[in-house]
């Protein structure tokens, strides 16, 4: 009998489907993107966390093993997706896995490399459990916007890479290596409502109003697609995601109701000041 009701407490070294805005987007999108590439295959979730990720995944595929090197968080995830027969989750270290050449078709491990130094270890690792045509989809924050550009440094990262280093460590052992940028956008979309039209077209302005074809911007995040033989040839060049309740469009519009709240009365205040100075 699982728990679905039990949560595993948010430190920020993990994330959690608790989490809400920004970082829920992030992160379930790249398990979102895997799903097509998971569908009836043989899936390792290396450094799986909570478990939500594995537990999505073996919606689609024919099995899914989490690892983890948290014992809590195994446990955690045993207890709470634990009913599906087609998903096991395993205590491990991500960077020393035992189990035998060619074992899985699909591995994912999302936000990993950051927090381990023995990243050399880990892809080589990834390279030889997976199949010969097997797909490896792995992610990791772009030094220079995340950390540099941004002033930011966290505590749980040991190793963050810049767009290049990400590309050394994973060419060796990849023949093929397609590399996505990732970012939490503002944007207006244009879909046609009875499923016509052809493709799809991107468009960013500047600061000085011209308009470029694409998106033109720095990604926060890398995700890389990785395989030894070509990649499968209906990979899209573009993935959008988005949950149907817009909850950060939602929160966006209540902080801006609530400044503008708050400025109408500091306007208030001001003018019975301004009136009080006056009559004393």
């Amino acid at each position: 009998m699982t728990d679905k009701s039990t949560a595993l407490e948010f430190t920020g070294e993990r994330f959690t489907p608790e989490c809400v805005r920004e970082i829920w987007y992030e992160h379930w999108h790249r398990y979102a993107f895997a799903l097509d590439l998971a569908r009836g295959k043989r899936v390792l979730d290396a450094a799986c966390g909570e478990g939500y990720g594995s537990n999505l995944l073996a919606g689609v595929a024919g099995h899914v093993t989490g690892i983890d090197i948290s014992s809590e968080a195994t446990s955690h995830a045993r207890n709470r997706y634990g009913d599906r027969r087609n998903l096991e989750f395993l205590t491990g270290d991500a960077a020393q896995l035992e189990f035998p050449d060619n074992s899985f078709d699909i591995i994912v491990s999302f936000e990993t490399l950051e927090h381990l130094h023995a990243q050399e270890q880990l892809v080589a690792g990834f390279a030889r459990v997976l199949a010969e045509d097997g797909i490896l989809l792995i992610s990791s924050p772009d030094k220079h916007t995340y950390s540099d550009v941004a002033g930011f440094r966290n505590e749980h990262h040991v190793r963050e890479l810049y767009r290049e280093e990400l590309l050394d460590l994973l060419r060796p052992h990849f023949g093929a290596v397609r590399l996505y940028g990732q970012k939490l956008l503002f944007q207006s979309v244009l879909w046609t409502l009875d499923g016509s039209g052809n493709g799809g077209v991107a468009q960013t302005v500047s600061a000085e109003g011209a308009i470029s074809s694409g998106f033109d911007y720095a990604p926060l995040y890398f995700v890389a697609v990785c395989s030894s033989k070509p990649l499968p040839a209906g990979l899209p060049s573009m993935s959008s995601f988005g949950d149907r309740e817009e909850s950060v469009y939602t929160h966006y519009n209540g902080e801006v109701r609530r400044n503008m709240s708050a400025g109408a009365r500091i306007a208030e205040l001001e003018a019975e000041i301004d009136r009080l100075r006056k009559t004393t």
